[in-house]
C-alpha cells in the first residue's frame, strides 16, 4: 500500500465531497486525486524515475498537496524544503540528497537564479501558482494542462512497497548540517492512522493547518485529516492570526494544531474575542514545551473546546505520545497531568533508558528510547549518525524524560538543554515555567552559560510583557520562591525577542552560542551539541 492509494480511496468514496480549502479556491476529493494525478504524469514526462527525490520551496497552498501525492504517485520521494533557509542551506539539501527537481511559488522565484548556481543536483525548476517564474522555470499549471491534453491525466503508477521511501525531511540543524531523516510509506501512514484513534467521529471534521506543510507536523496533520479522516482541509499560506480566525469563523474549523507560540500569538491577539470561534472542538498543541501558564490561558479563553498535547519528533514521523483531553480535566491531578506529554501511543513502545541503553525503573530520569512502525529508516547518507541514533531496534531521542505512577510520560528537557552546575542536574524547562510565573515574562529561555566557579550557571533571556517591568533581581528572587536556589538564574538578559524556527520552537543554540564559542560543552561526560534538532 502507498499513500496514494489512500487517496483515491477517498476519492472514490467522497468524490463530490470539499477536501480542500485554500482562500478562494475549493477542490473536493476527485478533484484533487485528478489533478495529482497530472502532476504525477508531468513529472514522469520530466525523465523522474520511482525513489527519485522531487523537493518544493513554498508556502502552503493546494499545489503543496498536489505535489506531495503527485510525487509519491509517480513513486518519487518528496524533499519538503524549509522556507525560513538562505539558499546556501537548501542547496545543500538538495545536493545531498541529489534532488533534480524544484518547485518555488512566487515569494521565492528570486532564490530560484541563486540555487541554479550553488546547487549541483538541481536539473529543473518547476513555478508553482501565480506570479512572476523564474527565468527558464516551468509553469506548474501548463505542466498540468499539457498531460490532460496528452490524455495522460493519471500517471503510470509503478509497482511499489509500504517500505519504499516517501520523504526525506530535513531537521533543522543546530549546528553543522541539517540532515535528512529517511521516513517510508508505511511511517507516515501508520502515523497518520494512530494519532486518528483520538477522534471518535471523522467525516465531519474540517480541519485548519496553520504550521508549515514542509514541517513534519504540518505534512502529518494534512495526512492525518485528508486521507484517514477524509474530513475538509482548510490551508492558510503562513500562521497569521487574523489569517486563523478568519478561517476559523468562515470554515467553521473544528480542528487545528498549533506550537505553543502560535496559541499564544492567537489568544493574545487584541481582536481574538471578536470573532466566533464556537466550530473548535479540538485544539492539538505540541512541537515544543508549553508553559502551565499559557496552557491555563488558553483553555480559559476557549472554554468547551478539548486541548490535546503531542509529543514527537521527525525521526518518528512524528508523534509517539498523546495527552488526551482528558487528562486536562479539572481535578486534584490536573495540574501534575498537565505537565506530562501524556502516554505512548498506539504505534509506540518507549522507555527510559541510561547511557548505556539499560531501562530504569518508573520514576526515575532517562534518555527517551522509541521503538515502533513510524521509527525512520535513517539518515539520508549519514551511517554513522544512525547508528548513533538508532541502537538495537530503538531511536535514542536525545530527550529526557520519565515515567509517572500513572503510566504518564514526562518531558523534562532535552539532554543538551541540561545544565550541570556545582554537579548538580538542571533541567532548564523547569526554570522556565518558573520564570513563566511572573507577570512581567511574556516568553524566556534558560541556558547553561560557563563560570569559572560552578562549571554553568543557569542564565535566563527574557522577553518582558508590554507594560510590565521587572528588574533581573526581581526575576531571580521569584524563581527562588519557586524552585531550589542552585536552580534559580543567576543572571538575566533582556532581549525584544527570541529565536524561533519557521514551526515557531525556540532555538536555544543561537542564544547558547556566543558564550561557548572557542569552548567544549559537556554534559553528563558526552557532547551536548548534537548535529541536528529533533523535533
Amino acid at each position: 500500500m502507498h499513500l496514494s492509494q489512500l487517496l483515491a480511496k477517498a476519492a472514490r468514496e467522497r468524490p463530490a465531497d470539499v477536501a480542500i480549502v485554500d482562500g478562494a479556491e475549493r477542490l473536493d476529493f476527485a478533484e484533487l486525486a485528478v489533478r495529482s494525478g497530472r502532476f504525477a504524469a508531468a513529472l514522469q514526462g520530466l525523465g523522474v524515475a520511482p525513489g527519485d527525490r522531487v523537493g518544493m520551496l513554498a508556502h502552503n497552498s493546494h499545489r503543496y498537496a498536489e505535489f506531495l501525492m503527485g510525487t509519491w504517485m509517480a513513486g518519487a520521494v518528496v524533499n519538503p524544503v524549509n522556507v525560513r533557509w538562505t539558499a546556501a542551506e537548501v542547496a545543500y539539501s538538495l545536493d545531498d540528497c541529489d534532488t533534480r527537481v524544484l518547485l518555488v511559488d512566487a515569494n521565492f522565484a528570486p532564490m530560484a537564479a541563486d540555487l541554479r548556481r550553488r546547487s549541483k543536483s538541481l536539473r529543473t525548476l518547476i513555478h508553482s501558482g501565480p506570479g512572476t517564474a523564474a527565468e527558464g522555470a516551468l509553469r506548474y499549471d501548463d505542466l498540468l494542462v499539457q498531460a490532460q491534453r496528452g490524455d495522460a491525466s493519471a500517471a503510470r503508477e509503478p509497482a511499489r512497497d509500504w517500505e519504499d521511501l516517501a520523504a526525506v525531511m530535513y531537521t533543522g540543524g543546530t549546528t553543522g548540517h541539517p540532515k535528512g531523516v529517511m521516513l517510508s510509506h508505511r511511517n507516515l501512514a501508520v502515523n497518520a492512522m494512530a494519532t486518528t484513534a483520538a477522534f471518535p467521529d471523522t467525516f465531519d471534521r474540517v480541519g485548519l493547518i496553520a504550521a508549515p506543510m514542509f514541517h513534519i507536523g504540518g505534512c502529518a496533520q494534512w495526512l492525518q485529516l485528508l486521507v484517514t479522516l477524509r474530513g475538509r482541509t482548510v490551508l492558510v499560506p503562513y500562521f497569521d492570526e487574523l489569517k486563523v480566525l478568519d478561517a476559523i469563523q468562515q470554515e467553521r474549523v473544528t480542528d487545528t494544531f498549533m506550537v505553543p507560540t502560535m496559541l499564544k500569538r492567537l489568544i493574545d491577539h487584541p481582536q481574538f474575542r471578536a470573532y466566533d470561534l464556537s466550530s473548535l472542538r479540538t485544539v492539538l498543541y505540541g512541537a515544543a514545551a508549553i508553559d502551565a501558564t499559557l496552557l491555563a490561558a488558553a483553555m480559559a479563553a476557549l472554554p468547551g473546546v478539548q486541548f490535546q498535547q503531542l509529543y514527537g519528533l521527525t525521526e518518528a514521523s512524528p508523534v509517539v505520545c498523546a495527552l488526551p483531553p482528558s487528562m486536562h480535566a479539572p481535578g486534584p491531578k490536573q495540574a501534575r497531568r498537565l505537565r506530562a506529554a501524556g502516554f505512548p501511543t498506539a504505534s509506540a513502545e518507549i522507555r527510559i533508558v541510561d547511557p548505556e541503553g539499560c531501562e530504569l525503573p518508573q520514576g526515575t530520569p532517562g534518555e527517551i528510547a522509541v521503538r515502533g512502525p513510524t521509527v525512520m529508516r535513517g539518515y539520508w547518507n549519514k551511517p554513522a549518525e544512525t547508528a548513533a541514533a538508532l541502537v538495537d531496534g530503538w531511536l535514542r531521542t536525545g530527550d529526557a524524560g520519565r515515567f509517572d505512577e500513572e503510566g504518564l510520560l514526562h518531558v523534562q528537557d532535552r539532554l543538551k538543554d541540561m545544565i550541570v552546575t556545582g554537579g548538580e542536574n538542571v533541567f532548564s524547562a523547569e526554570v522556565e515555567n518558573a520564570l513563566a510565573q511572573h507577570a512581567a515574562v511574556q516568553a524566556c529561555a534558560v541556558i547553561g552559560i560557563p563560570d569559572a566557579e560552578w562549571g554553568e550557571k543557569v542564565h535566563a533571556v527574557v522577553v518582558s510583557r508590554p507594560g510590565e517591568a521587572a528588574t533581573a533581581e526581581d526575576l531571580i528572587a521569584h524563581c527562588r520562591n519557586l524552585i531550589a536556589g542552585y536552580k534559580s538564574p543567576r543572571s538575566v538578559e533582556f532581549r525584544a525577542e527570541l529565536p524561533l524556527s519557521a514551526a515557531g520552537k525556540l532555538q536555544k543554540f543561537q542564544l547558547r552560542a556566543p558564550f561557548w564559542q572557542g569552548r567544549s560543552r559537556q554534559i553528563g561526560g558526552t557532547s551536548s551539541e548534537p548535529a541536528a534538532t529533533k523535533k
